[in-house]
């Protein structure tokens, strides 16, 4: 039995504001997360809240009475596990969450780290939509309409996007929106791309050296929810003569970062 409350990183709140018994009440709730559907017995919540019985019944008692938690079975072999009342919270919180708003902070401090065109995608049907963009500093500003409809094979957006895709889906959507060749660099086989996209996933970002543009150069990364799916990709775009001094892998590790940053605000797991 893993012990209370030490499963999601705890803020620093004055002692004085701090209520015990909804403390324990929420270390409850931590308890029975990892538990399988068998739920938890009365005498494991006591061991793992460090009380008595007593006390761990009136906790689970009173969640019970809420929602969070639900009874399993009956006297001896009465277990408890998590209620719906949670699962209705959730829907909640995942409602509220607006990506774009949730990404825009990381994407302006992307762009002020590097000083290139940071922009916000999804895959919508079988195009990478651009949703959101932070424009970098000068007189150079990159094509990229929000709402705009892009092919996703010559994009670092849309390469990302695509590389969480079956292997099926992929072909799918060559099927509808071919390969066209945008400049000489243009991936326009469909066996490379997959082998592009293979490099994709080993490296966890996505490059377009001069596939959609002459001259520009665009490096993506994933975007994840709270189910660890990718629903969105992040990408730098600038000039390929202004590479930074870390050069592609530094740009890579830049992207992958805020990416992170951004997928832990919509509760991706670690990793």
């Amino acid at each position: 039995m893993a012990t209370a409350g030490k499963s999601t990183p705890e803020l620093e709140i004055d002692a004085r504001y701090r209520v015990r018994s909804v403390e324990r009440a929420l270390d409850v709730l931590e308890l029975l997360a990892p538990a399988d559907a068998d739920g938890c017995s009365l005498a494991d919540l006591a061991r793992g809240l460090g009380t008595s019985k007593s006390t761990a019944l009136a906790l689970v008692r009173t969640l019970t009475a809420r929602g969070f938690v639900a009874e399993v079975g009956s006297g001896r072999g009465r277990r408890y596990v998590l209620g719906l009342a949670l699962a209705r919270l959730g829907d909640l919180v995942l409602s509220q969450i607006d990506l774009v708003g949730v990404a825009l902070p990381s994407l302006r401090a992307m762009t002020d780290e590097t000083g290139w065109t940071s922009r916000l995608g999804v895959l919508d049907d079988a195009y990478a939509v651009m949703i959101g963009r932070v424009d970098g500093p000068g007189v150079v500003r990159f094509r990229s309409n929000l709402a705009q409809h892009e092919l996703p094979h010559c994009s670092a957006i849309g390469k990302t996007l695509l590389s969480h895709l079956p292997e099926e889906r992929v072909r799918e959507i060559v099927e509808r929106t071919g390969l066209p060749g945008r400049t000489a660099t243009t991936i326009t086989d469909v066996e490379a791309l997959l082998r592009d996209l293979e490099q994709v996933r080993a490296r966890q970002y996505a490059v377009d050296d001069e596939e959609d543009s002459e001259g520009v150069f665009c490096v993506g990364a994933a975007v994840r929810d709270h189910r660890d799916t990718c629903v969105a990709a992040i990408s730098l775009t600038g000039l390929k003569l202004t590479l930074p001094e870390g050069g592609i892998d530094g740009l890579g590790q830049v992207v992958r970062r805020y990416a992170a940053e951004i997928s832990t605000s919509l509760g991706a797991p670690p990793g």
